[in-house]
């Protein structure tokens, strides 16, 4: 009698015509709340440490130079600090997505969940290793149309390419985050899971489209795939693996999103209207807001047509790293001065970094358990947020009448499907042509207004 492998016992389960799905779904609701919940716990501590300690260290250092109130002084504070700052928060987030994406990569799960999409992805005329450069997408689009070129054929390739930024890139997640938790703060996880299985609802919905019109499908062989014998990861490899992303997440993010901060701030800095000077103007009468507000209108249907907002879509056009640091300088955000007048000693602002990241990781620990549905933080958590949360809360209840979290839930729906980044862009004019490459970029936009309006409309009607 033939010897069932334990990989084939596991297979007859997490294979299952009836359970595949539901155990895929199960998984990645546990990476979302590993993200959201777990990493959660160090955003607040990588806040202060930037907007405290940090910046007060560096108005005192150009103070000594001579340099302190000058614009030089809002350049590093207001620009680059406030910029690139507002990105580090959730850099722990990055950080947890890629851990838990890793483990199931050395698992040999992800391999199975292409298996499992094989007949949805029928469904749209691809086969289910297409699924495959949908799955990288999760981390980074730019790779995932780069793995477009493992597929039988063109067409299956153009498709395929379509489909993948709707995949929500790791990129995107720190928005969704950061307003999930301003808006729907006891269920921030649920709110972050949806726009992933929204995006790709949206894919298979909008491959069905395509394949019935402008890219019909021709002939499938049957899927083949080899499947990896399950093995427990190790933690070097997990490490590795963790690391390199997120390391190369800061190396390749970090010029574009510094680049994109100055232009962001020199536009903030001039006055084109009012009585303010180079680097000393009310935020509402720079030339960012300006620029911006000729193109809020467009979003008032959404719930926010407001020129914060809508700059930081702007900005999100480059890169949606972007996003959140735009929305710092945008809703003026300033950097704690709390250190300026020494009576804050450096050895105390290191004491309180200690001990903060002390606090963030218990808090962390305690979280893990929520997971499975076990609450033991909830008896300690406080109702405090960020200057830049509230003012984010504030900017958009004003903008929506009063419908703050619809307004940011179509924001986030847009976010979820326009352009990703320039950079997909780019790899994609380059896997598939220019042609297709104008059909993504305004076809995604115009869908992404379209569903966010829907959200908005709808729910004003239902709950407003």
């Amino acid at each position: 009698e033939a010897t069932v492998s334990t990989t084939d016992r596991i297979d007859a389960i997490v294979t299952n015509k009836w359970l595949g799905i539901p155990i895929f779904l199960g998984l990645m609701w546990v990476v979302f709340k590993i993200t959201t919940d777990v990493a959660g716990a160090f955003l607040d501590w990588v806040d202060e440490a930037v907007a405290g300690p940090i910046s007060s260290l560096v108005v005192s250092l150009l103070t000594a130079l001579g340099l302190g109130g000058t614009w030089v002084e809002s350049l590093v504070v207001d620009g680059a600090i406030a910029g690139v700052g507002a990105i580090l928060v959730f850099v722990p987030v990055l950080f947890c997505l890629y851990l838990a994406l890793a483990f199931l990569e050395d698992t040999g799960y992800m391999a199975r969940a292409a298996f499992v999409m094989d007949r949805a992805m029928r469904g749209i005329g691809l086969q289910g290793k297409s699924f495959l450069p949908m799955l990288v997408g999760f981390g980074c689009t730019v790779p995932a149309v780069y793995a477009t070129r493992t597929l039988d054929n063109q067409r299956d390739r153009i498709l395929t390419t379509m489909l993948v930024p709707f995949m929500s890139c790791g990129a995107r997640l720190p928005v969704y985050v950061l307003l999930g938790t301003i808006f729907f703060p006891d269920h921030a996880g649920i709110a972050v899971f949806a726009m992933y299985l929204l995006g790709i609802a949206v894919a298979l919905i909008l491959g069905v489209v395509l394949r019935r019109t402008v890219l019909p499908v021709t002939q499938h062989a049957p899927t083949i795939m080899e499947m990896p014998p399950y093995r427990m990861p190790t933690a070097r490899s997990i490490w590795f693996h963790t690391w390199s992303r997120t390391k190369a997440f800061l190396r390749e993010a970090g010029s574009i999103i510094f680049v994109t901060m100055m232009v962001v701030w020199l536009l903030m800095a001039i006055p084109v209207s009012g009585t303010g000077t180079f680097a000393d103007t009310d935020v509402d009468d720079s030339a960012f807001a300006t620029v911006s507000g000729v193109v809020a209108p467009v979003f008032e249907p959404a719930g926010f047509g407001s020129w914060e907002a809508t700059g930081s879509i702007l900005s999100g056009f480059v890169a949606k790293e972007v996003v959140i640091g735009t929305m710092a300088q945008a809703y003026g955000v300033e950097a704690s001065d709390g250190g300026n007048d020494g009576s804050n000693a450096v050895g105390e602002e290191v004491w309180s970094l200690v001990s903060g990241f002390g606090q963030a990781s218990v808090d962390a620990i305690k979280a893990v358990p929520g997971i499975v549905g076990i609450d033991l933080a909830s008896s300690e958590a406080e109702d405090e947020s960020t200057a830049l949360q509230s003012s984010i809360e504030a900017g958009f209840e004003e903008a929506s009448g009063g419908n703050g979290a619809l307004a940011a839930l179509a924001f986030m729906v847009f976010i979820l499907l326009y352009t990703p980044c320039m950079a997909s862009v780019g790899a994609i004019k380059g896997e598939i042509g220019t042609k297709w490459m104008w059909a993504s970029i305004i076809g995604q936009t115009a869908l992404a207004w379209v569903m966010a309006v829907a959200v908005f409309q709808i729910g004003t009607r239902i709950f407003g």
